[in-house]
């Protein structure tokens, strides 16, 4: 095969649209993406377009890519996170395989450079229905490390939870504000300290793909305060436009929830979800959606299931050795 590798650039923004279309179209992940989701991709200021990133181009068509994002130290493991795929008319030619072995050798070299003493893990992400992927795991010396359920329900045809009390043991449920965006950020870094693969939100991250993300929606979004105006819990929702353009339905995703833990038992999840449901409900969207850990320490996938979500899809994280 002539296959050409350069990383990606602002030019390739229609390319890589167009190649995660013919993805989506084979896998069916559930997620989509236009040309302003894939631009504020390629400008997280914590990517290093030039050497964390590539694309393989068979004449002018991308036919497969990778991003590596920097690393996190998680419970003594130094956890790169990866993105990537192969166009699936050029499936089942090694480039799988290409984009792994590039994968590794770019972890590697980062990973000496951190000289944290951690050993290092990369990690891969798909559906559950993806074989391909599976296959190529188990080849390239990956395990499944974690399952998730993508969750949904109709915000039309199910009745609504009724809305929490005025008081919830003494939390005061309040609109999203940016007068509260640090305290939440600060709670969210609380509220996550117990889950698996854990990492602290800084403000740099929080402004790009938390409150700053242009999924973001404050108007469905609440914070739970306590008796001295601290944050307790809050709910960041999302809306992501081109999955609104691919299916017709518009969608409110529960993007983050959390409660800081000298608050959990109270009902907090359960009231900041009533909020939404009913606030999303109201602004006209069609559905609500989340994604949930299977082994969430806080019994949360079972809160989701008493508040009627279903779910749609099982996704699978596969961890793999940096040699």
């Amino acid at each position: 095969m002539d296959i050409a590798y350069r990383p990606l650039e602002e030019a390739d923004i229609p390319a890589l649209v167009s190649l995660r279309d013919e993805v989506e179209r084979a896998d069916r992940t559930g997620m989509h993406y236009d040309v302003a989701d894939i631009r504020e991709e390629l400008s997280d200021p914590k990517l290093d377009l030039v050497h964390n990133t590539v694309g393989m181009w068979s004449g002018d068509r991308m036919v497969a890519f990778a991003v590596l994002c920097d690393p996190d130290p998680v419970r003594g493991v130094l956890r790169f996170e990866t993105n990537g795929a192969v166009d699936p008319a050029w499936r089942r030619r090694g480039l799988g395989r290409e984009i792994i072995g590039w994968m590794r050798t770019r972890a590697r070299a980062l990973h000496a450079k951190h000289d944290s003493g951690a050993p290092g893990e990369l990690t891969l992400g798909g559906v559950s229905t993806n074989a391909g992927l599976a296959a190529l795991a188990e080849r390239t010396g990956f395990a499944p490390c974690r399952y998730w359920f993508t969750m949904s329900r109709d915000l039309h045809t199910t009745p609504l939870p009724a809305p929490a009390p005025a008081d919830l043991e003494g939390l005061r449920l309040v609109p999203f504000a940016w007068g509260y965006d640090e305290a939440v950020r600060l709670a969210h870094n609380e509220a996550f300290l117990d889950h698996w693969d854990y990492t602290e939100a800084d403000e740099v991250e929080w402004r790009t793909w938390y409150t700053g993300a242009r999924a973001f929606r404050p108007d469905v979004s609440a914070v739970l305060l306590d008796i001295d105006n601290h944050v307790a819990a809050y709910l960041l929702a999302d809306e992501y436009v081109a999955d609104t353009a691919a299916t017709g339905r518009r969608t409110c995703t529960v993007g983050h929830l959390g409660t800081r833990p000298a608050h959990r038992g109270k009902g907090a999840a359960r009231a900041l979800l009533a909020h939404t449901l009913q606030a999303a409900g109201q602004q006209g969207y069609d559905r609500a959606e989340l994604v949930v850990d299977t082994a969430n320490p806080t019994g949360a996938l079972g809160l989701y299931e008493s508040l009627a979500f279903v779910t749609d899809r099982k996704l699978i994280t596969y961890a793999g050795p940096l040699d």
